[in-house]
């Protein structure tokens, strides 16, 4: 099983969005029994909560199921459980090295430098566009998945 995880600051917005969109990606593609999906905040202040309403509404309007999505924060051995993991801004990069112990490994990647643009993914808690981050979150769970693809031959 390839096991992908999503990093985001509070774990309500963008990176709970990252997963239910991955997964939906994954069921589409029969590969829901060959990756394995979850999400975490590089912060303690959102555990336990459901996303945030934007995200929901945002993943309803895709018709894509928000089932399961529980904040919980990113802990050290999360490093040795997952193939990849994926945070959304720079913030998010530097507290994943600093919470893994694992600065500058390769499995720790930002969402968008798997495109073109390299950006960081607003957080739309800050900016209120859900649409955009969930444009930007579409485009780099795609271009993860075909990463996955071309390493793992799925």
């Amino acid at each position: 099983m390839i096991n992908v995880l999503f990093v985001c600051r509070g774990n309500i917005c963008r990176s709970p969005m990252a997963e239910a969109l991955f997964r939906h990606l994954i069921k589409k593609e029969n590969l829901s029994n060959k990756i394995a999906v979850d999400s975490a905040a590089t912060s303690p202040w959102q555990i336990g909560f459901p996303p945030h309403e934007g995200t929901l509404v945002i993943l309803k309007k895709y018709n894509i199921s928000s089932n399961g999505l529980i904040g919980r924060k990113l802990k050290r051995e999360d490093f040795w459980k997952f193939d990849y993991i994926i945070g959304m801004d720079e913030s998010n990069i530097k507290n994943i090295y600093r919470i893994t112990g694992r600065p500058n490994h390769p499995k720790i990647i930002k969402l968008l430098d798997l495109t073109k643009n390299g950006i960081d993914v607003p957080d739309p808690f800050y900016t209120g566009d859900f649409d955009e981050t969930y444009r930007l979150v579409s485009v780099g769970c795609q271009a993860l998945l075909n990463k996955i693809r071309s390493e793992q031959n799925v």
